[in-house]
């Protein structure tokens, strides 16, 4: 019961926080509506019993990928960048229409997690037997190799961009 009304608390607060995050206008403030949804996330992945996912939430989005957001934020001119932003019934009409498919999509996952009982490659019975930090480990250095060393290329290239933008400046 009390697992239940922390998760249900968690949920709710995360949810804030991301919608805090889209409607802020400081981008300094939405960033540190972004870290308190990581932290509240990372809160959930332990209520999950995902300890190694909870911890690598909070060292890496919360510390690491927040450190390069506020460095990007505070190297741009965001004066500049504000009057460029033109209001347009275009764009207002294709966010509609992207909010309208992100919805559909989500009743798609519902439907098919909570009506159909769908289940992993690695059912929670699985995963309690070998460990939890084992199958991440499992699955990160066989399929999805690919992926974890394209994002670490990114991530390099991110931080690459960030030093030529302040070099400019200076």
């Amino acid at each position: 019961m009390l697992e239940t009304a922390l998760f249900v608390i968690l949920a709710v607060f995360t949810v804030v926080t991301a919608i805090m995050v889209i409607v802020q206008r400081n981008p300094v403030n939405s960033a540190i509506f972004l870290i308190l949804t990581f932290f509240s996330l990372a809160g959930i992945y332990l209520l999950l019993h995902a300890e190694f996912i909870a911890a690598v939430q909070v060292i890496v989005y919360a510390g690491a990928i927040m450190v390069l957001f506020l460095f990007v934020i505070m190297l741009l001119n965001l004066e500049k960048e504000k009057r460029l932003v033109a209001r347009n019934r275009l764009m207002k009409g294709v966010g509609i229409l992207l909010g309208v498919a992100l919805l559909i999509q989500f009743g798609m996952v519902f439907q098919h997690v909570m009506l159909e009982g769908a289940k992993g490659k690695f059912p929670p019975e699985k995963v309690a037997a070998l460990g939890n930090t084992q199958v991440v480990a499992q699955l990160l250095f066989t399929d999805f190799l690919l992926p974890f060393e394209i994002t670490s290329v990114l991530l390099l290239v991110a931080i690459i961009g960030a030093i030529v933008l302040a070099k400019r400046e200076i």
